[in-house]
């Protein structure tokens, strides 16, 4: 018997990014298990309602405005009667929320507690200690996630990071890494330019990937080497720096900006590629690089959170994430390909097919919602409880109104009003013969 799951976060597509890709891929590998699973996000353009992907993967693409970064407004009550409709609608038992960034996942997660869902949360990013919008987001995530019954952390840095900054303790916290599917991204080195060496950026154009750096590089290389261009997909606030530079010096014909892409075109972009760059700041895993890596592509990428423990030293080039180590170590890449001191892209695609694939990473999330549905169901007084403990008083006002309200609309909905849908059993679907 399969559990009915629900994947909520502010990021998914047709957004592109890492976070997206874990969980539709995620969800595909559940689904083939014979669970059910529908996805829970916000609208985008004219993408609103009910949505189906592959294999019959139900998104709901809820009817609220994008505050901040493709994030929600954090209400913490205006979502409730849409949210809870949802969740009795798909007699959903577990709620998976993802990504520390995403304010309908931590709403989402509140509201599941209150009305005795099983919890788990995915934390896909890395956060410092020391300035003021890293405290504020560490305590609002110790604040809304205290209640949740497991934690998962893509690395063993994102572990310690977690435990640290959220103060949760260790043994509620699995470590389950990011996979790619090796057959959508394999090597096809005959679309590379054999006059040009192209450098290929796939990543959010945000400060914390990095762009500034980026930049930098972009005017410098592009000065020191007249053989070698810039490749550059993704989109978001950083991307009118990267506009400027390439008016400024007339680079019109060697810096190409794609804005953002659906995934289905990532691997012909990055196939384009001879070298993958990665100048992040900060980083828990780093799905890209992976990706670049079973395309066959030199990796140079910043040593910063959990990269160095991603890929094994002959896949990747690390180095300090500033201006002068980056340029130094792309120049580095650029001698051992032009004298063919490379890995041979088949070779480099059937070694991350045996590092990461999402079949062990699906088994492996699976243990992790059988060890939460054993949990017993925790009594309002203990809820509270656990979150006075993140010592933010107030916070308890709005989860007390949350749970008040979820009683109202109990009292003038009730839960048997409300249509159940219909499950969609995809692998039972898939054996049946097709005539």
């Amino acid at each position: 018997m399969g559990y009915k799951i629900c994947m909520v976060s502010d990021f998914f597509f047709p957004n592109m990014g890492g976070v997206e890709e874990h969980i539709y891929n995620l969800s595909q590998c559940l689904l083939l298990e014979g669970h059910k699973v529908v996805v829970m996000t916000h609208s985008y353009g004219d993408c609103v309602g009910i949505r189906y992907k592959t294999n019959g993967l139900k998104v709901y693409y809820l009817p609220i405005r994008v505050f901040y970064n493709q994030s929600i407004l954090p209400t913490m009550i205006c979502n409730v009667p849409l949210i809870r409709n949802i969740l009795i609608r798909e007699q959903i038992e577990i709620i998976h929320g993802h990504s520390a960034f995403s304010a309908l996942a931590h709403e989402a997660l509140v509201i599941g507690n209150l009305m005795g869902l099983r919890t788990v949360f995915t934390d896909h990013s890395l956060f410092g200690f020391a300035d003021a919008s890293a405290v504020i987001t560490n305590k609002l995530l110790q604040m809304s996630l205290t209640d949740c019954n497991h934690w998962i952390c893509v690395s063993h840095t994102g572990k310690e990071n977690t435990v640290l900054r959220a103060k949760v303790s260790s043994k509620r916290v699995s470590v389950i890494p990011n996979a790619v599917d090796t057959c959508a991204f394999m090597p096809d080195p005959s679309q590379r330019s054999s006059e040009f060496i192209t450098i290929v950026v796939v990543s959010r154009l945000v400060y914390r990937k990095g762009v500034d750096l980026t930049a930098q590089i972009i005017s410098e290389m592009c000065s020191k080497h007249d053989k070698i261009n810039f490749l550059i997909a993704g989109d978001g606030p950083k991307r009118g720096l990267l506009e400027e530079i390439r008016e400024r010096q007339g680079l019109h014909d060697r810096v190409t900006l794609l804005g953002s892409l659906e995934h289905s075109l990532v691997r012909n972009v990055l196939n384009q590629g001879h070298i993958f760059l990665n100048t992040s700041l900060t980083e828990a895993y780093c799905m890209a690089i992976v990706e670049a890596v079973s395309c066959g592509l030199q990796v140079v990428s910043t040593r910063v959170g959990g990269i160095p423990e991603v890929l094994p030293e002959d896949l990747i080039y690390l180095t300090e994430p500033n201006v002068p180590s980056l340029i130094k170590t792309l120049e580095t890449a650029i001698d051992d390909l032009k004298n063919n001191k490379v890995n041979c892209p088949y070779l480099c695609n059937l070694r991350i097919k045996n590092y990461y694939n999402w079949e062990n990473v699906s088994k492996r999330t699976e243990i992790v919602y059988q060890k939460v549905m054993q949990e017993r169901n925790k009594t309002l007084q203990e809820q509270l409880w656990s979150y006075k403990t993140s010592g933010v008083w107030p916070f308890l006002l709005a989860v007390s109104l949350c749970y008040l309200m979820l009683q109202f609309l109990e009292y003038i909905y009730p839960r048997e009003y409300i249509d159940i849908a219909k499950d969609y059993n995809y692998k039972k679907k898939s054996k049946e013969k097709i005539y």
